[in-house]
């Protein structure tokens, strides 16, 4: 899918996030990268197989604390 030198990490990869944006939508919340995965603002994830990620980083402005 990826036509990009190098090629992107694939929508599997632990590095997906890091892929090439072809479409932003920052009204709707949403990006969608070159490998597929639309990301949400809140850091959720929608991989093309179908399969959710739960957000998994804090945004801006919250504190993380150890536990």
């Amino acid at each position: 899918m990826c036509q990009h030198q190098p090629q992107c990490p694939s929508a599997d990869s632990a590095d997906r996030e890091s892929a090439r944006l072809v479409a932003h939508h920052p009204e709707q919340g949403w990006s969608l990268l070159c490998n597929g995965v639309v990301l949400f603002e809140d850091t959720g994830e929608l991989l093309p197989d179908g399969r959710a990620i739960a957000p998994h980083r804090p945004l801006a402005g919250q504190v993380m604390t150890a536990a």
